[in-house]
């Protein structure tokens, strides 16, 4: 199973340091994926859940490309996404139950039912949460990622 750090939380929430280069990094050379928020505004890229907090280069993103689950957070980053000779893993989504990503994984809303294809989302939100129903999914994002390693 895939473990993907939340905005690069691996050991519960951290506003102070989410989306983070540096705390992104510290994740993912922890072995974990990560799950980064990636606005695209006049052809510049930032990271950054509610607003545009931390600049990044194309350059960057690429290097990380193969342990990135991108979410677009504006139009202009789905359309470069969706452009690029690059082969990313991105999405976009709000409250849906399910969302496809690019590279065909079911992006898995909390508490929604999931398949072998699915990535289960933030499953500590749901009450009667129950890790032993994680082994039949593909993956999970979460904050708490560093529990199930």
């Amino acid at each position: 199973m895939i473990l993907i750090a939340h905005r690069g939380n691996i050991h519960g929430p951290n506003p102070e340091s989410e989306n983070n280069p540096k705390y992104i990094d510290d994740a993912l050379s922890q072995g974990f994926n990560v799950e980064v928020d990636v606005r695209c505004i006049e052809g510049n890229f930032y990271l950054g859940h509610d607003e545009s907090q931390y600049s990044i280069s194309v350059s960057w993103l690429r290097e990380r490309k193969d342990n990135f689950w991108v979410h677009c957070k504006n139009l202009e980053a789905m359309e470069f996404f969706s452009n690029s000779l690059i082969d990313f893993n991105y999405f976009w989504h709000q409250e849906d139950d399910f969302t496809l990503t690019s590279k065909r994984y079911i992006w898995t809303y909390p508490g929604k039912p999931h398949t072998i294809k699915s990535i289960i989302v933030m499953p500590e939100l749901i009450e009667s949460f129950n890790y032993e129903k994680l082994k039949d999914c593909y993956g999970v994002c979460s904050d708490y990622v560093g529990k199930l390693k």
